[in-house]
């Protein structure tokens, strides 16, 4: 399994990022986020159900006030990488394709953000059998193509089987391993252009059966992923489907020019008493590319012409949050995302908990988010869990949440105990103008706690490349995450699963825990949701406890939009501007 790609700016901009996003606001909010106390993710945890077949049913709930009619406009620096769904993995990507393809799940997002899975193609979220290892949808009536023809379960079958072509290699491969019980996944199937099926899958009517190599009984939230929404049989183009895919959402593209513009137009065979999720109030969307971010917020904050009906896809310029926030309050959006940003400690080289201790207890938390961007960076995390997952629990192991500063007087207490004053640990950073900064802060606080402290500057374009490296010659690292979806095992196994200790493999921290192995494997087949939640929560605590990582913050994002629009929200599965729920105001 790879680094978590479902947000693609956790797992590649945060670190080399943030500081042309988001540091300056520290100047402008220093009051706010300093060595002071602060509530557990302002109790902003989501729920996260799994709804009924009524829930699965038609129309979504209607948004007060909003009506129908009207042009969007979308400000982007880049064109979208891939709208295939089954070449989608980043959340860049989904956010757009949410709009044009359909999966057999979705998520309802009430007004409060709570997430409810429902049936999006399929009548309900699935039927489990022999303990998660067998899966059942069944196909909604006048679900249609953008041509007006069925989306039958062929085209479901055909979705799943692409995701084996060797051209597609950018998606998620979660299902692709589960169906053939082999992380090496084509050598079993090459894909559906040889005429042949995947045997591990079933067709009969209007119902698709999966039968997996192992228990999954979070198979209903993987399938609503972009990478496995259908692909109709008679339409596919193989590797130029990319470029205009057919829609069964309430958009279709009508024009696509390349790193210029895009335009999405009503799908008029969409029919909304099949969809639980979406609105879909505007007419249209009209995307331009190869805007700037400062650009872009420049022309929401003058707020004139086309622009008053426009919305930035890019978060807000750090230099442009004081002036957002001061001028443009009401056209801000900003929420926690499903990243949480860390700091690893490298336990191959770290091995003793007292020393990791220490390091945690003397971390400048508060000094680190201040430069950063200060609140618009996040608010303090006690774990590695977001709170946008199922079944999180505000903890507070190293009471973090009391003294964010941290404490090297008491770090050098727990130093002396052991034994250990004058350890020597090496702390990595990527080189730009922030994480130097950074590091200087990083380092006095553990020098004041008895460390001896060697830092060593990184190269951003090679981050992962050397932290992923298995005998990389670093303690403390940073890192971010973001989970596949909504419950606990696309965070910890890939995470702490000790068979992902291996070459670039995603256990960081080099996490060799019997225990907590156990855990992961425990949570993972436990069949009732609600328990799993409950098991994913205890195992952020246990893997808190062994101080393989320095928690920094639950990700905030923070957007801007025209005078004109109303009920412009953030998407908690993909971070960004939900376009299904907008509207355009008289």
């Amino acid at each position: 399994m790879s680094f978590s790609r479902r947000n693609f700016l956790i797992a590649t901009g945060v670190a080399a990022a943030a500081g042309s996003v988001l540091t300056a606001c520290s100047s402008g909010d220093t009051s706010s986020s300093g060595g002071g106390k602060q509530e557990a993710a302002k109790a902003n945890a989501t729920t996260v159900t799994i709804g009924t077949a009524e829930d699965s049913k038609g129309p979504a709930p209607e948004v007060s006030g909003a009506k129908k009619g009207g042009t969007v406009y979308l400000l982007n620096d880049d064109d979208f990488s891939h709208l295939d769904p089954q070449r989608i993995y980043y959340a860049w990507n989904s956010l757009a394709a949410i709009v044009l393809s359909r999966t057999l799940t979705g998520y309802k997002v009430a007004d409060d953000g709570a997430l409810t899975l429902v049936g999006d193609l399929a009548t309900d979220t699935g039927t489990m059998e022999d303990e998660g290892k067998t899966w059942s949808f069944t196909l909604k009536d006048n679900v249609k193509w953008e041509d007006g023809s069925d989306v039958t379960v062929d085209d479901v079958r055909h979705g799943f089987e692409r995701g084996f072509a060797s051209f597609v290699t950018e998606g998620a491969s979660y299902a692709q391993t589960w169906l053939t019980g082999s992380q090496d996944y084509r050598k079993s199937y090459s894909g559906p252009y040889s005429g042949k099926h995947l045997k591990s899958i079933e067709t009969s009517g209007k119902t698709i059966t999966f039968h997996l190599s192992e228990a999954r009984p979070d198979f209903n939230y993987v399938v609503a992923m972009q990478s496995y929404a259908p692909t109709p049989v008679k339409h596919d183009t193989k590797q130029n489907y990319d470029k205009k895919p057919y829609s069964n959402g309430p958009y279709m593209i009508k024009s696509h020019s390349t790193d210029k513009s895009m335009v999405l137009v009503r799908n008029e065979h969409w029919d909304a008493d099949t969809d639980p999720i979406r609105n879909a109030y505007p007419d249209q969307f009209d995307f331009s590319f190869g805007i700037e971010q400062l650009t872009a917020a420049d022309r929401l904050l003058a707020d004139s012409g086309n622009d008053q009906y426009a919305v930035s896809w890019r978060t807000i310029p750090v230099e442009r949050i004081a002036k957002a926030t001061a001028e443009a309050k009401d056209r801000v959006f900003e929420d926690l995302s499903s990243g949480t940003s860390l700091f690893w400690i490298n336990t191959t080289r770290v091995t003793d908990l007292a020393v990791r201790e220490a390091i945690i207890r003397a971390w400048p938390t508060s000094q680190v988010r201040q430069l950063w961007g200060g609140t618009h960076r996040g608010d303090y995390a006690t774990g590695v869990m977001s709170p946008l997952v199922a079944g999180y629990e505000s903890q507070d192991v190293w009471g973090k949440l009391k003294n964010p500063a941290g404490d090297p007087a008491a770090a050098k207490k727990v130093l002396k105990k052991a034994g250990k004053l004058g350890t020597k640990v090496v702390y990595a950073y990527q080189q730009d103008e922030t994480q130097a900064k950074i590091k200087v802060v990083i380092e006095n606080a553990l020098k004041e706690a008895g460390f001896e402290v060697v830092t060593k500057g990184v190269d951003s374009t090679t981050w992962y490349d050397q932290i992923g490296a298995l005998d990389n010659p670093y303690d403390i690292y940073w890192g971010g995450w973001s989970s596949d979806w909504p419950t606990g095992y696309s965070v910890f196994q890939p995470l702490f699963e000790s068979s992902q200790i291996r070459e670039q493999g995603t256990n960081y921290s080099h996490l060799k825990d019997p225990k907590v192995d156990a855990a992961i494997k425990a949570a993972t087949l436990e069949t009732d949701q609600d328990k799993a939640n409950k098991m994913w929560a205890a195992l952020d605590k246990q893997v808190t406890e062994t101080g393989a990582f320095v928690p920094d913050v639950y990700m905030k994002r923070t957007y801007l939009h025209g005078s004109k629009l109303g009920n412009v929200k953030m998407d908690p599965n993909f971070d960004g501007c939900m376009l299904y729920k907008l509207y355009v105001k008289s």
